[in-house]
């Protein structure tokens, strides 16, 4: 029997690298890490998925997308046929968008986003204070993979732009009760991760490789 392909995409700006303590049983399915490329100018939320799918070679995988990954996946998702799809700490529409998302697009206030500031942690880690903060802040630097301004640019808007109103029934959605970017109370019909915040794709790896292999083989 062949192995299933299952595809990992990160979230924003951050890494494969993300997944390195997520383990499948190498016998049935095998893995594969996608990672973020400079979006073209101008380029859709839709083209991008596009030519990200190229990088898919395996037919009918298994789609794995971790936040703004959650979104890129369900995306791609209409440009190959996929067995199945999966978004941890994601939405399936943007109906789950928390408000301050809401504002921000109405408003258009993302663009005041001060991207520079992010995309050098060493400066923040200089504003910050407490070690919890700098721990959290060193964690984000080893995962940041991508420090292009216009690729922090695009992704932002096309997340608080992402035009999708409906809720794909068929998507499987795994979401964590603390989840401070996408508040649960905004989240519809989802396998709820008790304790598990937005980066619970490295703190709740024990759970996620416990239960990953059964959601993806359930019909």
């Amino acid at each position: 029997m062949s192995k299933i392909p299952v595809y990992f995409m990160p979230g924003l700006a951050a890494s494969s690298s993300i997944f390195e303590r997520i383990k499948l049983d190498g016998t049935i399915f095998e893995m594969c890490l996608l990672e973020w490329e400079i979006p073209k100018p101008k380029e859709s939320l839709s083209d991008y998925a596009l030519r990200i799918s190229k990088n898919i070679k395996h037919e009918n995988p298994v789609l794995i997308g971790v936040s703004f990954g959650g979104i890129l996946v369900q995306e791609i998702a209409k440009h190959i046929n996929a067995r199945k799809v999966i978004i941890v700490s994601s939405v399936r529409s943007n109906v789950e968008f928390p408000r301050r998302m809401k504002i921000g697009k109405s408003t258009k206030a993302y663009k005041l986003i001060p991207m520079q500031l992010i995309l050098n942690v060493e400066k923040l880690a200089k504003f910050s204070f407490g070690e919890k903060v700098n721990k959290r802040i060193k964690l984000y630097e080893k995962f940041l993979a991508v420090r292009d301004l216009g690729y922090l640019q695009w992704a932002v808007e096309s997340v608080i732009r992402w035009d999708r109103n409906q809720i794909d029934e068929n998507v499987i959605h795994i979401h964590g009760d603390k989840d401070d970017v996408f508040p649960i109370k905004y989240i519809n019909k989802c396998i709820i991760v008790k304790g598990g915040t937005h980066i619970m794709i490295l703190n709740k790896y024990k759970w996620l490789n416990e239960n990953l292999p059964s959601i993806i083989l359930e019909d």
